[in-house]
């Protein structure tokens, strides 16, 4: 019992010190976009604002998402470093449900288990609300996006998407915003 004991806090202290967003209890159960159409969703977004991770260290981000097959979206973000290379993975997002097209597993590398991709709220046409949640016994650790058909968001977008996000437990204000700034990305918004 010990060796699980040092384990699990030395799993905390990582996930922690990682950046992440780890919370106590389960995940909440979100509402999720009705009647998700996901051939509107694909082409390209740009990242508005996201929770911390630990895969995602640039700025610029976008993903490209293309119809691979019925039910299986062609996932590829992009994201300026600091050096100024641009790094990009390419993933693929399942539907798992087909009655719940908005729950979506994302899969970057083969092997690795899929991560939840819900979409919450989308007009598809200029904003996109992305969470994500995984239990881990007596914590969960969450992941949103704002997304964006241009590089920007109108204040407004911003404020109710945010409210959404508050709603079922999200700290907004551990949101970070991403830089877009058209002169900055230059080689991502080509």
């Amino acid at each position: 019992m010990k060796a699980m004991q040092v384990i699990f806090l030395t799993l905390l202290v990582v996930l922690v010190t990682s950046a992440q967003v780890l919370k106590s209890g389960k995940c909440p159960k979100p509402a999720v976009q009705a009647n998700f159409d996901a051939s509107k969703y694909l082409g390209k977004w740009y990242e508005i604002k996201k929770l911390p991770n630990r895969f995602q260290l640039g700025e610029c981000s976008t993903a490209l998402y293309n119809l691979k097959s019925p039910g299986v979206i062609e996932v590829l973000n992009s994201e300026l470093l600091g050096d100024g290379t641009i790094s990009s993975v390419v993933g693929t997002a399942t539907v798992k449900d087909p009655s719940d097209p908005a729950k979506l597993e994302v899969t970057f590398f083969q092997g690795t288990p899929p991560g939840p991709y819900w979409v919450l709220s989308t007009d598809y046409e200029s904003h996109s609300l992305v969470y994500g949640c995984t239990d881990y016994g007596l914590f969960h650790l969450e992941y949103s996006w704002i997304l964006s058909r241009e590089p920007t968001l109108p204040e407004e977008t911003l404020e109710e998407l945010d409210g959404i996000l508050s709603s079922i437990g999200v700290d907004v204000n551990k949101l970070d915003p991403t830089n877009q700034n058209e002169a900055f990305c230059s080689a991502m918004h080509k």
